[in-house]
This record gives structure tokens, sequence and C-alpha cells, in this order.
């Protein structure tokens, strides 16, 4: 049965509408309004879309055409065709999502949703930056660190090189926008 544009654009809605349900539900246990407007963000960017063209397409002053549509669909781990059929209103769930649970890689509370967040954002915007970065931080976190004297008596020149590590890092840390 061939199901007319009004059709297709009213299903395409309805289960974006569903998706959010679904990350939303994944995201928080007890969202606010405050923290949902975070998180309509953080879906846009999610779907790959700025946050005005989801408020758009939520307040249906713009459509889901058919690139957008696989767009979500590959985003979001659905099968070809998914956005296009009716779900009535049956819960979007996928296999990737229930089959991973409980993987020790996946973040497991908000805190680590919003380093990895962060993370990717500055990678997204700076790809070859955020790589030299980053690898360079956690090579200095991950590296065995060198044996240390015994503890009979304080190391000299500690209180230096703590100074000297502490303006390092410092140095090395530059905020994500520039000020103006």
């Amino acid at each position: 049965m061939h199901t007319g544009p009004r059709d297709v654009a009213q299903t395409r809605l309805d289960n974006a509408l569903a998706l959010f349900d679904e990350f939303v539900r994944a995201t928080v246990k007890h969202p606010d309004a405050a923290t949902l407007r975070g998180l309509e963000g953080r879906f846009a960017e999610r779907l790959q879309i700025q946050p005005s063209y989801w408020s758009q397409i939520k307040g249906r002053s713009r459509q889901i055409g058919e690139r957008l549509a696989r767009q979500f669909e590959q985003l979001c781990h659905k099968p070809a065709g998914w956005m296009d059929q009716s779900h009535d209103g049956a819960p979007a769930t996928t296999p990737v999502a229930t089959a991973q649970p409980d993987d020790s890689t996946a973040p497991q509370d908000d805190d680590e949703r919003f380093i990895v967040g962060l993370v990717l954002t500055y990678y997204r915007r700076h790809p070859q930056r955020a790589r030299t970065r980053l690898l360079d931080l956690l090579g200095e976190v991950l590296s065995p660190a060198p044996p240390t004297p015994p503890k009979s008596k304080p190391a000299p020149g500690k209180a230096d090189e703590t100074a000297e590590l502490w303006a390092r890092t410092q140095a090395g840390v530059a905020p994500l926008k520039r000020k103006r």
C-alpha cells in the first residue's frame, strides 16, 4: 500500500519524536524541563543537525525529507526504511541498544556522557589538533610513572617539579571557544 506524502511526513515526525524519547530514556532517569532543553541540543548533535533545525522539525515548520530520514536511521542504528513505517506507538528499540547495556566502554552516567560528548565535540571541530592533544594527554596519564626514591627523606626540588608540571598542564589546555 502506498501512502501519500502527507502520511509519510507525519509518520517520519512521529518516528523522530519516538527516537528522541528513546534518547531521553537512555540518557537520564528523571528529566526536568532544563535537562530536556539540553538533551534536545545533544540529540540534534547526535543526528548531525543544528538544534534550531530539530526545533523546526518538532514544531512542524520543517519536514523530514528522504535524505534526512536515512540519516536519522543510520545515526540511530535503525534499519533502512524504519522512519517511513508506522510503529504504532511502540517504543523505538534497537538490537544494538538492548544488547549492550553492560558494555564497559559505554558511558555509564551523565558525567561520563558529558565528558565523552565534550571530547567528541572538540574532535569534530578540530580533528587533527584534538587527536594530537588528546594523545599527548593520555600518554602522560597512562604512561608508567618513573620509580620514586624511598620516602626516607623528601626529594630535593619536588615543589619545583610540581610547579613545573602544573605550568605545563595549564599551557597545554586551550579553551574550546576563543574569547572575544
